[in-house]
């Protein structure tokens, strides 16, 4: 057996991570809610509630169903817009000893642009202060492209492309880009990403799906459709991960359905740098601090010393 506290850090583009629980966007809020529970320093990072340049009220009507083994989500990314986040939120982030990850969502490619601009002028400001509390960019591509009649732009991968290459050019901050499952190829975005100068992949966004209320006779959501999310999805999430892990070189960021230090340690062998936890923070308002005493205990008992004993191995 070990006798050293185990090595669980890991390092994407310069951003050191102490451990590798992410929070995973729009489950954590901007992680004051959460530090009233717990030390949100103790995690690896935290990704932000999803951001839009303009703020967005949501989707009417119902926006969260329970379901077997996970729950639907039809948020529509309610937000108070990128200028309030900055100015409201970030003195917040800069107390926090932890990776600290915006989430840049947008309708159209100006707006993607012009959000990751202003993300990269308030960094440069705050570096200059010598108190910087933005360390990455994690780009959502799973948006609504208006101008192509709502198709996401993360399922065709020439749009995304655009998107990419643009939001590359508009900041110097790390950059991850955030994949959807319903992309046409995710291996194929996920090479083209790393083509395009992205740092690193996040995979998956959650699954479309579906609930009907039997007695109105319609979908319980305004929108048909929802997202979902939480253990059910868990084995097409590590399956995609392992494949997007084994066709890029950049590092791969892995979530679905993380409940457990083991359901980390097998994201981990299927090739992650680090994992990002969502639908577990609304089960286990304290996931976080759970997870992380749970993977160094794990670690002691199969006496693995570092992860990067384990990444990829499988």
């Amino acid at each position: 057996m070990i006798n050293t506290m185990p090595n669980t850090s890991a390092i994407i583009a310069g951003v050191h991570f102490k451990n590798p629980i992410v929070m995973a966007s729009g489950t954590f809020g901007f992680g004051k809610e959460y530090g009233k529970l717990y030390d949100v320093s103790l995690l690896g990072g935290i990704s932000g509630k999803g951001l839009t340049l303009h703020a967005k009220a949501g989707n009417p009507g119902v926006r969260v169903y329970e379901t077997a083994s996970g729950m639907l989500n039809s948020v529509g990314l309610e937000n108070p817009g990128v200028e309030a986040f900055l100015a409201k939120e970030l003195p917040y982030w800069e107390t926090l000893d932890t990776a600290r990850i915006v989430n840049l969502g947008g309708n159209t490619l100006p707006d993607y642009v012009q959000g990751a601009e202003l993300i990269q002028r308030d960094a440069d400001q705050r570096t200059l202060a010598g108190k910087p509390a933005v360390d990455m960019i994690e780009l959502n591509i799973s948006c609504p492209n208006v101008k192509e009649g709502g198709i996401a732009f993360g399922v065709k991968t020439p749009a995304a492309q655009e998107v990419v290459r643009a939001v590359r050019a508009a900041t110097k901050l790390p950059l991850a880009v955030k994949l959807s499952p319903n992309a046409e190829d995710i291996a194929e975005m996920a090479e083209m990403c790393e083509a395009e100068g992205a740092d690193a992949v996040s995979l998956i966004n959650t699954i479309s799906g579906m609930k009907i209320d039997v007695r109105r006779r319609s979908s319980v959501f305004n929108n048909l459709y929802a997202g979902l999310s939480g253990p059910a999805i868990k084995p097409v999430a590590l399956r995609m991960v392992h494949q997007v892990a084994h066709r890029v070189s950049i590092p791969v960021i892995g979530m679905g359905g993380i409940t457990s230090a083991t359901d980390i340690i097998e994201f981990i062998m299927a090739g992650a740098t680090v994992i990002q936890v969502g639908t577990y923070n609304f089960m286990n308002l304290r996931a976080g601090s759970s997870l992380v005493e749970e993977l160094q205990q794990f670690m002691h008992e199969e006496n693995i010393s570092s992860l990067d004993e384990i990444r990829g191995i499988v």
